[in-house]
């Protein structure tokens, strides 16, 4: 369950303001159809996650216990300080040809690439060498994050100041960074 548990709460928080979660918000206005556009969003996180998560995995299976601590330690300080960024989103003005569902698998998918959630992921996996449970946990992280986008964008953005999102979420990368630079310093 920590790697559920763990996994899930880093990746809510850190898709908060994120441009995914922007995109999320972008889709939902534009199609109107709340429930296909959370389908699709679910089926591209599940795939991209379930990627991330497998290199991972491969990569802690090859790299020795304490060396791999303070990897994880480097990226999740890293992803802390790349969270404390706003991200924005570049509005794509083409029209949508493949219905909702497609299009919000495809650019989200594509979106999530090279991501923090999607690198954190990696991480994630990486340090609890479990690829389906990291995946479980981020996957519902994520729909966590981008379900309220979805359903009720314009109420949340008017009451929650993202500041503190992003500062809580950089938090949460730093004590998983502190936590893997403990590990690596006792030996793994």
């Amino acid at each position: 369950m920590e790697a559920i548990i763990g996994s899930f709460i880093l990746v809510a928080a850190s898709e908060m303001g994120d441009k995914t979660q922007l995109l999320a918000f972008s889709l939902a206005t534009r199609f109107r159809k709340p429930w296909v556009v959370l389908a699709g969003i679910f089926v591209a996180t599940l795939a991209n996650h379930a990627l991330a998560a497998a290199v991972g995995d491969i990569v802690s299976s090859y790299v020795p216990p304490r060396v791999m601590a303070g990897i994880l330690a480097v990226l999740f300080i890293a992803f802390g300080l790349w969270t404390l960024k706003p991200d924005t989103i570049e509005d794509t003005a083409s029209p949508a040809r493949f219905g909702p569902f497609l299009t919000t698998v495809v650019l989200f998918f594509l979106a999530e690439m090279g991501d923090k959630t999607q690198l954190a992921t990696v991480v994630m996996a990486a340090r609890y060498q479990s690829l389906t449970l990291v995946t479980v946990g981020t996957t519902l992280g994520m729909m966590a994050a981008n379900g309220p986008a979805v359903f009720l964008g314009d109420k949340l953005a008017a009451k929650v100041q993202m500041k503190w999102v992003r500062w809580t979420a950089a938090a949460l990368f730093f004590f998983f960074g502190i936590v893997s630079l403990v590990a690596a310093v006792r030996g793994g």
